[in-house]
C-alpha cells in the first residue's frame, strides 16, 4: 500500500527535482522577445552599436540549447555521483547547481550581463540531467512492486506541471513581461530550497543501503518506515537475492554493459525508447502549436492561453496515466501511445497541407495536436524512465541512466538544433519523419519489449536473459539452487550417519 512517507518521498523529490526540470524547458519561451530586447541593449552599453541578427539569433539558439547540452552533462555525472552519494545524497547535492543557477539568473539584469543566463542554462541543464535520471531510479527503488510504475510516473507528471507553472507565469499580465522575466528565470530556486531543508528527513534507498553499502540493518530501517510495517522478510531476501546473482559482476560501467550479451537487448531497448520519447517530436509539435493556432483563427493575443491549456492537458494526461500504468501494464501504454503519435502526425502533415483549400482542416490541426499530446503524456514520455529502473538489476543501473539519459538529451539537443532546418526546408512533411520514428519504436517495442508490471527485478532480468540468449543468469540461479540442494543433501547425509 502507499504510505504517507512513501508519498512524501516521492512527492518532495519530484517537486524538487523533476518539476524545475520542466519548469525550465518552458520558461524562457513566453518572455524570450523581452529577454533579445535585454542582450541586444546590454551589446549597445557595452559595444555603441547595435547587435547585428545573425548575432543575436546566434545568442538566442545558444541560450536554448544549452539546457539540453547541460542535461547531457548531467547525465554523465549520475553513475559517479549515485554509487559514492547515494540517491537521495545526490540529489541533495544537485540541488546547489539549482540555487546557484537562479541567483545568476535572477540577477542577471541589474549585472547587466546576458553571457551569465547562458552559463546559468548550462547549469540549470546539468541539475535536469542529474535529476531526470536519479529521481526515477530513487523512486522505483524505494517503492512496492505493486506501485513501481505509479511512483515511477510521478516525476514525469511533476515535468509537465513545471511546465504548464512556467508557462502561467510566463504570462504577460504575470512575469512574462520587461520587468517580470528575471524574477520568472530566479524562481527556479525555491522547489530546491524546500527539497534541500526537508529531504534529509527521509529515508535513503533500501536497495542502495542493502546491495551497495551492505548493511542489512539500516536496509531494513529504511524499509520499515516506508512501508508502515515491520515484516519485510521477503522485500530483503528479494534484495539478498539480487545482491549475491551479481557479487560476480561488481559494480557495472558504462563500457562493460556496452559489451555485455546478457544485458544487450535491454541496453538496445532503452536507447530504442529514449530515442522514440525525443525523436518523435514532442519538443516541434509544442514549438509548432502557436502556429498552428493562429492559422486556425485563434486570436494572436488568445494564443498564449491556447498554449497554456495544451499544457493542462498535458498534466491531466499524466496524471491518468499514474493511476492506469498498474492496470493495463507498461507496455500497451508505450504501444498506444506511441501509436495515437504516429496516427495524428501522418493526419496533422495532411490537414496543415490542405488547410488552405478547406479552411475546415485547421481544426483538424487542433484535434491532431491535443491527440499527440494525450498520446505522448500516457506512454511515451513517463514509461521509458520507469523501464530503466525495472530492466536493470542494482549494479547496472545506474550505467543504464547514465546511457538512457545521454540518449534522451542528446536526441532532445538535436531536435531543438535541427528542427528550424527541417521545417525550412520540409514544412509540414517535417511531421511524416516523426510519424516514421514513432512506426519504428511501435514496431520495436512489439517485437522485444516484455510486460513488467507486477514482477520483481530478478523475474524481469530472467525473461531478459532468454531474449540475450544467455544462460549465466540461469546458471547462477542453477548454482544457488545446487548449493542449496547440496546443502540439503549433506545435512541429510549427516543425519543418515548420526542414525547409523
Amino acid at each position: 500500500k502507499m504510505t504517507l512517507l512513501l508519498a512524501m518521498v516521492t512527492l518532495i523529490s519530484a517537486f524538487g527535482s523533476s518539476f524545475q526540470y520542466g519548469y525550465n524547458v518552458s520558461v524562457i519561451n513566453s518572455p524570450a522577445p523581452h529577454m533579445q530586447t535585454f542582450y541586444n541593449l546590454t551589446y549597445l552599453e557595452r559595444n555603441g552599436k547595435a547587435m547585428d541578427s545573425s548575432f543575436q539569433t546566434l545568442l538566442w539558439s545558444l541560450t536554448v540549447s544549452m539546457f539540453p547540452l547541460g542535461g547531457f552533462f548531467g547525465s554523465l555525472m549520475v553513475g559517479p555521483l549515485v554509487n559514492k552519494c547515494g540517491r537521495k545524497g545526490t540529489l541533495l547535492i544537485n540541488n546547489s547547481f539549482s540555487i546557484i543557477a537562479a541567483i545568476l539568473m535572477g540577477t542577471s539584469e541589474v549585472a547587466k550581463t546576458f553571457e551569465v543566463i547562458i552559463f546559468s542554462r548550462v547549469i540549470m541543464g546539468i541539475y535536469a540531467g542529474l535529476a531526470s535520471n536519479v529521481v526515477p531510479m530513487f523512486l522505483g527503488e524505494m517503492s512496492p512492486r505493486n506501485l513501481r510504475g505509479a511512483v515511477g510516473i510521478v516525476p514525469q507528471l511533476f515535468i509537465t506541471i513545471g511546465i504548464l507553472v512556467a508557462q502561467i507565469l510566463g504570462l504577460n499580465s504575470i512575469l512574462g513581461n520587461a520587468e517580470g522575466w528575471p524574477v520568472l528565470l530566479g524562481l527556479t530556486g525555491i522547489p530546491s530550497l524546500i527539497q534541500l531543508l526537508i529531504l534529509p528527513f527521509f529515508p535513503e534507498s533500501p536497495r542502495y543501503l542493502l546491495i551497495q553499502k551492505g548493511n542489512e540493518e539500516q536496509a531494513r530501517q529504511a524499509l520499515q518506515k516506508l512501508r508502515g510495517w515491520d515484516d519485510v522478510d521477503d522485500e530483503i531476501e528479494e534484495m539478498r537475492q539480487e545482491d549475491r546473482s551479481e557479487k560476480e559482476e561488481g559494480q557495472i560501467s558504462v563500457l562493460s554493459l556496452f559489451t555485455s550479451r546478457g544485458l544487450r537487448w535491454q541496453l538496445i531497448s532503452i536507447i530504442v525508447m529514449m530515442m522514440g520519447q525525443q525523436l518523435s517530436g514532442i519538443n516541434a509539435v509544442f514549438y509548432y502549436a502557436d502556429r498552428i493556432f493562429l492559422s486556425a483563427g485563434v486570436d494572436k493575443n488568445s494564443v498564449q492561453y491556447v498554449t497554456v491549456s495544451i499544457g493542462a492537458i498535458n498534466v491531466v494526461m499524466t496524471l491518468l496515466a499514474v493511476f492506469i500504468v498498474e492496470s493495463l501494464g507498461r507496455r500497451i501504454l508505450l504501444l498506444a501511445g506511441f501509436g495515437m503519435c504516429c496516427v495524428s502526425c501522418a493526419v496533422l502533415t495532411l490537414a496543415l497541407n490542405l488547410q488552405t483549400t478547406l479552411s475546415w482542416m485547421s481544426y483538424i490541426s487542433i484535434v491532431c495536436v491535443i491527440i499527440y499530446i494525450i498520446g505522448h503524456a500516457t506512454g511515451a514520455s513517463p514509461i521509458p524512465f520507469v523501464m530503466i529502473t525495472e530492466m536493470f538489476l542494482q549494479s547496472s543501473r545506474p550505467a543504464a541512466f547514465m546511457v538512457g539519459g545521454s540518449v534522451h538529451w542528446l536526441c532532445n539537443f538535436t531536435v531543438g538544433l535541427v528542427f528550424l532546418y527541417m521545417e525550412a526546408g520540409l514544412g509540414a512533411y517535417s511531421f511524416l519523419i516523426f510519424c516514421a520514428v514513432c512506426l519504428a519504436t511501435i514496431i520495436y517495442i512489439f517485437i522485444v519489449v516484455p510486460e513488467t508490471k507486477n514482477k520483481t527485478f530478478m523475474e524481469i532480468n530472467r525473461i531478459m536473459a532468454k531474449r540475450n540468449k544467455v544462460e549465466f543468469q540461469s546458471k547462477k540461479e542453477e548454482l544457488k539452487d545446487f548449493k542449496t540442494v547440496a546443502g540439503e543433501q549433506a545435512g541429510k547425509s549427516e543425519v543418515s550417519q548420526s542414525e547409523l
